[in-house]
């Protein structure tokens, strides 16, 4: 896959079929959409452009609003259309200027010159260009007007996918992994560097890797318990993670910890990604050290068995 930083980097292509959108998370409704491009584009000796943006539209329409919690960091997404098997992805800076630009100016100027759509394939809901303002409608209009084509994909074609970013969002919220694996397709997860902590894990015989994340932007599911996965440097260990704000202790700020199984090793300042599997319990306030040592040896026990 050959990856753009923005719209001008792009060089047209034969047939290109094109789609565009945020894509947060690259779920199984999004992957309805791109296996239709691969299709066409099969069909048609053409190629597959995916244009996206980052920042996230919102985080500059609206920089105040600091509660826009996303799926996929950037370099996740990228990794992610590149498993889809599309050819080219461009990765376009959004900014207040490029939000301006009419519909009709977004086809002329984007697709059509800059992009050299042959296909262009959306979702059933696709506004676009200043104030969404564009609809498939307007689309329709303008494509024999610039020599491409327009489709649209069936509502009930997503509806029967049945996903949405903001219902995986919700899922993670709730701490609900499973069901966020259902609608992804794949094990939602975190990267981060390894940090320094308070070493409380340690004390009673459960040391942790805390975990910075790099992007404040990326959504960190629910306060609670987990079976988990860590990857690290190609080798992936099990482990239960915990998120929470330690109430038994200092009831602090909030911190992300994995212990890891069989594992004892400095890993300060290393790269870690953590992938959630299942759900174990919430956060508890227990009585004291002894009562917290018994959960976490249940935890690890619980985390065994569903990572066989």
């Amino acid at each position: 896959m050959k990856i753009y930083n923005s719209i001008d980097e792009f060089s047209k292509v034969n047939n290109a079929v094109v789609t565009l959108g945020t894509f947060d998370g690259v779920h199984k409704g999004h992957r309805v959409i791109i296996n239709r491009l691969l299709e066409i584009a099969q069909q048609v000796n053409g190629e597959v452009v995916v244009l996206t943006f980052f920042p996230h539209p919102r985080m500059v329409l609206f920089p105040d609003d600091h509660g826009l919690q996303l799926l996929n960091t950037i370099h996740e997404r990228t990794a992610l259309m590149e498993l889809a098997g599309i050819q080219h992805l461009i990765i376009h800076p959004f900014s207040r200027e490029f939000s301006r630009k009419s519909s009709t100016e977004f086809v002329r100027d984007v697709l059509v010159n800059k992009l050299g759509v042959k296909k262009l394939v959306i979702g059933y809901d696709h506004h676009f260009g200043r104030n969404r303002e564009g609809s498939f409608e307007d689309l329709e209009e303008l494509a024999p007007i610039y020599n491409f084509e327009v489709e649209r994909i069936a509502e009930q074609d997503v509806n029967n996918v049945a996903v949405s970013s903001t219902k995986i969002r919700n899922a993670l919220i709730e701490g609900d992994v499973k069901t966020a694996k259902e609608f992804l397709g794949y094990e939602y997860e975190i990267t981060g560097t390894v940090v320094h902590g308070k070493k409380l894990g340690r004390t009673l015989g459960f040391p942790t890797a805390n975990i910075q994340l790099k992007e404040d932007y990326k959504l960190v599911p629910a306060n609670g318990v987990y079976a988990a996965k860590a990857v690290l440097n190609g080798q992936v260990i099990k482990g239960v993670m915990s998120i929470g704000n330690r109430p038994t202790f200092d009831n602090g700020a909030r911190s992300i910890e994995i212990n890891l199984f069989d594992f004892d090793k400095d890993i300060y300042g290393e790269t870690v990604t953590v992938r959630f599997t299942n759900y174990l319990r919430p956060e508890l306030k227990f009585n004291g050290t002894e009562e917290l040592i018994v959960a976490m040896n249940k935890d690890k026990a619980d985390a065994i068995k569903l990572l066989m």
